[in-house]
């Protein structure tokens, strides 16, 4: 809004800085931007946050190095735009680097704007979205911009399991500034447009002559499916941003709040016939357990996280009666279900996440056991598979757990069981239960036996037979009261709904301490 005023006028002076703040890096930037099929920072901002709620902070911060000329380069915002608002009604804190302005560059003027968001939020209690799209420190700055990054990453250390933060990667992410992005929950990235690596290509092949591309090395495809960093993949920045929205929407603002009530149509008591004949009588054969989840779960609506990387375990976020839920759930369409390295890390990040913000846990179990092999073993399976115990174990969250079929071994243990504090534990009439299948145990229990029948197929089938009658059912964990109830499958949302109507009110603690050793 412009003011007729006298050139010397105070109006004049802010109408003058708003509008410089406004243009950014200036029309040509913002057309290679757009070009680039990217939005600008502020175009982000406002796709994210509900209309007219925007609160800019610091529009009229500027760098204040002197060096390399950089005293006459000076624009208001310095290249990232911070502030608050609310996203579908609640509030939220947002910090978007903008490109068009020294690239993104970070200073440490720029890095106290982020700061300063970062602090209010852990102040009031909301979540931090940081749209990314910066080309790293600002070299002109030196060892300042350094500790402009440190000081973000220790508010990243110091905020997580607090508030939510979620990262969007919306351009190039490189070198330091990738270790933000890395302690936040949850990371997206958009195809085509955005990276992530420690050092680049060139560097990469100066030192150890491998030749590879920005998007082999560090695009979205690379970090949802190989590496695991991040866990969405969106095809352009306005799907990411829809991703992030629908993020919040299963999470409380902070971990002293539960996560938001939604009103829903969904029956609370309806039933799915289909899922008494989805689990194959042949225990060899596989099936989608994403069809258990979608078929239980209200209007049939899950959010999987990580989807593409370590799929024989899903994970994401769901509601039953619009109570929010993290969902974890072994996949028998990818090795058979086995809990390996990369599904052990998976699933413990997610269940830790829940636990720190309030979200109940439902387990789906499908799991003949740990992934052997050599890769495994020397690679730590020991170590990074009670990842996952100790994350379910610790988690003071209800936690509602559901055998599906398999549940052999120490993975039986580790998939929320009884033994680690599962709050209510049910099983389907498929289910197996038993510390290994009945093929490897009748080698072991019968193997004299075996070996001195006359016909030792026919021997070993019926002693597998009768393993399989004893133990590969559910009915001798309910015995134990091992698992609360046997149920019928297509039964299975009533009996989650009730569970968690029934553990609302849940209070469970942890002996005092400063903090746990995770086996990392």
């Amino acid at each position: 809004m412009a003011h007729d005023t006298a050139p010397d006028d105070p109006l004049r002076k802010l109408d003058e800085l708003n509008q410089r703040a406004m243009e950014a890096g200036g029309e040509a930037r913002i057309k290679k931007q757009h070009a680039a099929g990217k939005l600008t920072a502020r175009e982000r901002v406002e796709l994210l946050l509900d209309g007219d709620s925007f609160v800019e902070l610091d529009r009229l911060v500027t760098h204040r190095c002197t060096d390399f000329g950089m005293e006459d380069q000076k624009i208001p915002g310095d290249g990232v735009v911070t502030g608050y608002g609310t996203v579908n009604g609640r509030q939220t804190f947002v910090f978007a680097q903008d490109f068009t302005v020294f690239g993104g560059s970070l200073s440490s003027a720029y890095a106290s704007k982020i700061c300063k968001v970062m602090d209010l939020a852990m102040k009031v209690g909301a979540p931090v979205v940081g749209l990314n799209d910066s080309g790293g420190a600002r070299i002109q700055e030196g060892v300042a911009s350094l500790g402009g990054y440190a000081d973000i990453f220790l508010r990243n250390t110091l905020a997580s399991g607090v508030v939510p933060q979620i990262s969007a990667i919306m351009g190039p992410c490189a070198g330091g500034a990738v270790y933000s992005p890395s302690i936040t929950d949850f990371i997206l990235m958009v195809e085509g447009s955005s990276h992530m690596f420690i050092t680049g290509p060139d560097v990469i092949k100066t030192v150890t002559h491998q030749d590879v591309g920005k998007e082999e090395l560090g695009g979205a495809a690379t970090h949802n499916s190989r590496s695991g960093v991040a866990h969405f993949a969106c095809p352009d920045d306005q799907a990411a941003i829809e991703t992030t929205k629908a993020l919040l929407s299963f999470m409380p603002n902070n971990n002293q709040e539960d996560p938001p009530l939604v009103e829903t149509a969904d029956p609370l008591n309806r039933e799915a016939p289909e899922l008494d004949n989805l689990v194959p009588p042949n225990p060899n054969k596989p099936y989608d357990i994403r069809e258990i989840i979608t078929k239980s779960v209200d209007d049939g609506y899950f959010l999987e996280v990580h989807q593409s990387y370590a799929q024989n375990i899903c994970v994401g976020f769901a509601r039953y009666a619009g109570r929010s839920v993290g969902i974890i759930a072994n996949q028998p369409l990818h090795l058979a279900g086995c809990l390996d390295i990369k599904a052990s890390i998976k699933a413990a990040r997610f269940v830790r996440f829940c636990d720190a913000f309030n979200i109940p846990l439902v387990t789906f179990v499908d799991v003949p056991g740990f992934l052997p092999g050599t890769d495994q073993e020397f690679g730590g399976i020991i170590t990074h598979g009670a990842k996952l115990l100790y994350a379910y174990a610790e988690a003071t969250v209800p936690k509602i757990t559901i055998i599906t079929r398999k549940a052999y071994g120490g993975a039986y243990d580790v998939m929320s069981s009884k033994h680690i504090r599962g709050d209510i534990n049910y099983a389907y009439p498929t289910a197996e239960i038993a510390v290994m299948g009945p093929d490897g145990a009748v080698n072991i229990v019968y193997r004299k036996e075996i070996e001195a029948a006359s016909d030792k197929d026919a021997a070993r089938s019926a002693f597998v037979d009768e393993y399989r009658a004893k133990f590969a059912n559910p009915f001798k964990a309910a015995e134990l009261g091992f698992v609360d109830a046997v149920i019928y499958p297509r039964l299975t949302r009533q009996r989650v709904v009730t569970a968690l109507e029934m553990l609302k009110n849940k209070r469970d603690q942890n002996p005092p301490k400063k903090h746990g050793n995770i086996p990392l």
